[in-house]
């Protein structure tokens, strides 16, 4: 870590980090110019995932569920920050893209939006599972319509040049500011139980770090 970085920064990186890096780099392989949606930006991984997409210069559209989400969204970077794109929303991320739809989308809840996704992916797009909690049945002529990539992401996949490459990546981003990781709720260890229930019941913004003494 670079010295300026404290211990809580640094335990906020590690895998929430290299994901975002993997998958934008080397699944979506995202270019300048582009629109990355980031479909629940306000997490740890979708903070990070919003700021090296800006820094690469694409425009970026995160969505999230409370204000106080949304109001992180923005301040990590994002052009738009909306609520999560549902069947009755999806006008709003066609009106911001000139009808088009994002390039590639980032998709942290699979089992709920990939159809909606699948829909609003510009052509030719590329949507990244980076989470999912089940199952959901699709209409795969979406996908052959636009002749999308649909990529899965699991980072122990990442070959040792892929995992190398990504610390190098992760160490530049933060000397030069690009990326500056937004820290939730510090608990002590013992209170591990309350940080998965403040996740599973969608109340986690940034990274909750466990505090051991």
């Amino acid at each position: 870590m670079p010295e300026s970085i404290s211990y809580e920064t640094g335990a906020s990186l590690g895998i929430p980090a290299l994901t975002a890096y993997r998958a934008l780099f080397h699944r979506a392989k995202i270019k300048p110019g582009e629109t990355v949606l980031i479909h629940g930006a306000s997490g740890g991984v979708g903070l990070l995932a919003v700021q090296m997409a800006k820094g690469l210069g694409t425009t970026v559209i995160g969505t999230a569920s409370t204000e106080e989400g949304k109001a992180l969204v923005k301040a990590s970077g994002a052009t738009h920050v909306l609520d999560h794109i549902t069947e009755d929303s999806m006008e709003k991320i066609m009106s911001l893209t000139q009808e088009r739809g994002p390039d590639v989308i980032i998709e942290f809840l699979a089992n709920v939006n990939l159809e909606t996704d699948l829909k609003i992916l510009a052509p030719y797009g590329r949507v990244v599972v980076v989470g999912n909690r089940g199952s959901i049945e699709i209409n795969p002529r979406l996908a052959m319509m636009k002749e999308a990539d649909i990529l899965g992401l699991a980072l122990w996949n990442a070959l040792p040049d892929e995992y190398e490459e990504s610390l190098h990546a992760v160490e530049a981003f933060l000397q030069t500011g690009i990326l500056h990781p937004e820290i939730g709720e510090v608990l002590a260890l013992e209170d591990a139980k309350k940080a998965h229930e403040q996740i599973i019941n969608h109340k986690a913004h940034g990274k909750i770090i466990l505090s051991i003494d």
